[in-house]
């Protein structure tokens, strides 16, 4: 197998449009890897350039120690899979996987093909036409037939956006076993941020042409390094604050008239004027005054504007002094209190689960990007 995609100094324009801006991105060999965000961020111009179906106005790709850049698609050891499967209505199962195989002259196909059917769960599939297989099935007959060519790197353009929700759910978890077992470096375009999360091993978040952040998932969720990243992935609350000083490895931030004390690691920027961030779920709520010792860090003087009943967890909205709606999750354990519409309520939350972003950043950016992605 070749060695890792490095894509450097990557640049598309369309006219006086930027699509794709200077990126520098490396994508582990075996790796499968997640190029997350919202419509019109570049990440599709992106997997198009590796394919070989746009041309970069600068910059280069590379594939282990080959340079990718100017071959012709057909030239690269790089297959797609698109959202709209692509398949040959007129070729049955069998044919559409080995379509590529009798391009290239390769005789003995019928053990390939078997084998590929067989990796993604279509035995005894093979003298169906693809209109007589549901969505998922026909998902995973383009899978095969781009697997079967033994590409260096598969990429997936939104590949699941055509299927229902449930179906969607379980192609996640097939997509990864099959990535698992063949090995080969998969690279996923998707504006969906729960897909992303389920299925890459590394994601980089993409926003307005260029990469605002990469890394693990959780590592991007739980320490967001922009207030993009924070609201696309997933959903935060970002309060106004002041960092006051420093204490030991902690950081002391006045938000509101209450002090919070946040670890020095976990914080973006080291003085100045802050937002300082928390996941909903992280937040537990208390009946107002209840809870004056709980060494975590707190916002009071809250009231309940909303309750949604979601099943395993209740979602509230918290009106604040200042007129911030917070918003809380809490797991329907049964352990804690419930509250209604219209009572007093105060946020607690762990020191270790605040993080802290540059209040120059607005803090509705990625908000409406994930409402229109």
């Amino acid at each position: 197998m070749a060695g890792d995609l490095v894509l450097s100094g990557l640049t598309k324009r369309f006219g006086a449009f930027t699509a794709v801006d200077d990126l520098d991105l490396t994508v582990p060999r075996g790796a499968f890897f997640a190029l997350l965000g919202p419509s019109g961020c570049g990440k599709t111009t992106t997997l198009r350039m590796v394919a070989g179906l746009e041309e970069p106005t600068a910059g280069s790709i590379g594939l282990g120690d080959d340079d990718i850049t100017g071959l012709r698609p057909y030239k690269r050891p790089v297959n797609t899979v698109f959202q709209n499967y692509a398949l040959f209505p007129h070729l049955d199962i069998f044919e559409n996987v080995a379509f590529g195989l009798r391009r290239r002259g390769v005789k003995e196909i019928r053990r390939q093909v078997e084998e590929m059917l067989e990796l993604v769960e279509l035995v005894g599939y093979g003298d169906r036409r693809p209109a007589q297989l549901s969505g998922g099935q026909q998902q995973r007959v383009a899978l095969a037939r781009a697997l079967i060519n033994r590409p260096e790197v598969l990429l997936l353009d939104e590949p699941l956006g055509a299927l229902d929700l449930k179906l969607r759910r379980q192609m996640q978890i097939e997509l990864k076993r099959i990535q698992t077992e063949v090995g080969i470096t998969f690279v996923h375009v998707t504006h969906d941020q729960e897909e992303a999360m389920t299925m890459a091993d590394t994601i980089a978040v993409m926003n307005a042409g260029v990469i605002e952040q990469r890394g693990a998932p959780a590592v991007l969720y739980d320490l967001p390094a922009t207030t993009f990243v924070a609201n696309f992935l997933g959903q935060s609350n970002l309060v106004a604050g002041t960092i006051l000083e420093r204490s030991g490895e902690d950081l002391v931030i006045d938000a509101h008239g209450s002090k919070q004390v946040v670890p020095v690691k976990r914080s973006r920027v080291a003085d100045g004027e802050v937002w300082v961030g928390i996941r909903p779920e992280k937040v537990f709520l208390a009946r107002a005054g209840s809870e004056t010792d709980t060494g975590a860090n707190s916002l009071r003087g809250g009231v309940v504007t909303d309750v949604s009943y979601c099943g395993v967890s209740t979602q509230y909205l918290a009106r604040m002094p200042w007129n911030q709606e917070l918003t809380v999750f809490e797991q329907n354990t049964g352990a804690r209190d419930t509250f209604a519409v219209g009572d007093s309520v105060d946020l607690h939350w762990q020191p270790s689960h605040t993080f802290v972003l540059d209040a120059r950043q607005d803090a509705t950016a990625g908000v409406e990007a994930e409402e229109t992605g």
